[in-house]
């Protein structure tokens, strides 16, 4: 199925006029795996956290650089649900929301969402002076790379209007 996402994505991609580069490298499951496959790439790498609220009634998507720390408590409270209440969601949750498994969350994989999650975007990869930022492109054996504004198009066109948050003022 990841091998048909991902054709679907480039294919997307290639619709909406945006260019991309990508590197295939083995399959890496957490940050520090993937950086020594892809440091020769210049630009703002991802890290990428699945959430739900504690209610279950909200799912969240937050892309942040690779090397940033995410406090769940102070994000909550900065995302309206308060502190204490989001939690990472299940393999099953990001199946059925995102078409990918663990290891492989991304923003890529918004066009497979029915609009039940939210994107909330680490400031920095736009404003951060990045000729490319780079997510997974429906699999953790890859990583691709585009421009920021491409990156944006590409969100919008799902129907997705990304949550931008400065992590260095907002969220300490």
């Amino acid at each position: 199925m990841a091998a048909e996402l991902r054709e679907a994505l480039e294919r997307r991609l290639r619709d909406l006029g945006i260019a991309t580069v990508t590197a295939e490298h083995p399959q890496v499951f957490t940050v520090e795996e993937m950086m020594p496959h892809v440091q020769h790439m210049k630009g703002g790498h991802s890290k990428n956290l699945f959430l739900k609220d504690k209610k279950k009634k909200s799912f969240w998507l937050v892309t942040v650089l690779h090397n940033r720390q995410v406090n769940l408590n102070e994000l909550g409270k900065k995302l309206g649900v308060g502190s204490g209440n989001l939690r990472f969601a299940d393999e099953n949750a990001m199946l059925e929301k995102l078409k990918v498994g663990q290891g492989c969350a991304t923003p890529l994989a918004l066009f497979c969402d029915q609009g039940d999650v939210r994107l909330v975007l680490d400031a920095a990869f736009l404003e951060g002076g990045h000729e490319k930022v780079y997510f997974h492109p429906m699999t953790n054996s890859a990583t691709m790379g585009l421009s920021p504004d491409d990156f944006l198009k590409f969100v919008r066109s799902t129907g997705h209007d990304p949550i931008i948050v400065h992590f260095d003022e907002d969220i300490k």
